[in-house]
C-alpha cells in the first residue's frame, strides 16, 4: 500500500482513577481515527505517564517512584494496544512507555502495534537534561527500522531528532517515513522538535510525522506542561506543498491531525526533484575543511 491516511494525535494527559478509564479513551481515540480511514496512528512521547495517576499521589508525585509502579501495567498496557490493532485494522505508534531493563535502568520505549501484534519498537537514543539529570532515564544503543504491511518505518523520540545521523542511517535502510513522538514543555522544545522534523524531511527527502502531547497536567511531575501541534512534513519540492507542511494542528488543540501520503512519490521526488538532497549527502564529507 503506496498511499495511505495517517492519524497523528495532539495529545492530553488524563487523570484515572481506575484502569476502565485509560481503556475508554485509548478506544475513543483508536476508534475515531479508525471511522476516518486512517490505517496508520501515531502517538507522542510519554503519554503513558499518565496512568501514574492510577497509584496515589506519593507515586505519581515521585518521579522515580511512578517509573516502578509504572512496570505492574506493561503487559496488559501491552494487551490492550494489540486487541485495538487487532479489532481496528490499524497500524498504532504507541505513545512512549519507561520500560524497565534487566539491570534496572529504565528506556524511553515506543512500540509499534498492528493487527498481528508487536511489530517493532525504537528506544529513545538521545537523552534530554531532564531525563538525564533529574529522571535518570537511559540512552538506548540501537538505530532501528520496523518493517510494517505500509511499508518501512523509523522512529525518531522526540530529541532524537536533533541529530541528522540517526534519521540517514534509517531513511538508508529503507524508511521513507519517521515517525516522531515528542513531549515538550515550551513553545521552544517544540520549535526545537519541529525544526529538526523539517530538516530531516528536507535532508533525507522524505515523510516526517510528528505528534506531541497537549495541555497541562498540573498533579503530574513528569508531564505537567505540554504544549505543540501535530504536523506531516515532506520534501519541499515538485508536487510537494512549498512550505514542506502536509497537515498541521491548532497549538494545544485535543484531537487527531490526518493527511494522506504515497510513498511513491519519495522515490519520484529523488530522481525527479529540482534538487537531490538525499543522494547529495555523502559528496559533504568528501569536502576539505577550512583552514586556521
Amino acid at each position: 500500500m503506496s498511499a495511505f491516511k495517517l492519524a497523528t494525535a495532539q495529545y492530553d494527559i488524563s487523570f484515572f482513577s481506575e484502569w476502565q478509564g485509560f481503556v475508554d479513551k485509548l478506544d475513543t481515540w483508536v476508534a475515531g481515527a479508525a471511522q476516518q480511514g486512517a490505517k496508520l496512528l501515531v502517538f507522542p512521547e510519554y503519554g503513558s505517564m499518565e496512568l501514574a495517576s492510577l497509584f496515589g499521589e506519593a507515586v505519581y508525585s515521585d518521579l522515580q517512584q511512578q517509573l516502578h509502579a509504572m512496570q505492574t501495567l506493561l503487559s496488559k498496557w501491552h494487551a490492550l494496544h494489540e486487541e485495538l490493532a487487532q479489532r481496528y485494522d490499524v497500524l498504532i505508534l504507541a505513545s512512549s512507555f519507561p520500560t524497565e531493563q534487566s539491570d534496572g535502568s529504565f528506556l524511553n520505549r515506543a512500540n509499534l502495534f498492528g493487527p498481528e501484534g508487536l511489530l517493532g519498537f525504537q528506544d529513545k537514543l538521545m537523552m534530554t537534561r531532564f531525563e538525564n539529570e533529574q529522571w535518570h532515564i537511559t540512552g538506548g544503543e540501537e538505530i532501528k527500522v520496523i518493517d510494517t504491511p505500509l511499508g518501512r518505518i523509523g522512529i525518531h523520540i522526540c530529541y532524537d531528532s536533533e541529530f541528522p545521523m540517526i534519521a540517514n542511517q534509517q531513511v538508508a535502510a529503507g524508511a521513507d517515513l519517521l515517525l516522531v513522538p515528542s513531549c515538550t514543555d515550551t513553545p521552544a522544545g517544540f520549535y526545537r522538535v519541529r525544526i529538526g522534523c523539517q530538516a530531516r524531511a528536507l535532508e533525507n527527502q522524505c515523510y516526517v510525522v510528528q505528534s506531541p502531547t497537549v495541555g497541562n497536567a498540573p498533579w503530574s511531575e513528569a508531564v505537567d506542561i505540554n504544549t505543540g501541534r501535530a504536523s506531516v512534513y515532506t520534501p519541499v519540492d515538485y508536487g510537494f506543498p512549498d512550505n514542506g507542511i502536509l497537515a498541521e494542528g491548532h497549538d494545544n488543540d485535543i484531537g487527531w491531525v490526518y493527511a494522506t501520503v504515497d510513498l511513491t512519490e519519495i522515490a519520484r521526488i529523488r530522481d525527479e526533484g529540482q534538487v537531490f538532497n538525499y543522494r547529495d549527502w555523502p559528496k559533504q564529507f568528501a569536502l576539505s575543511g577550512p583552514r586556521g
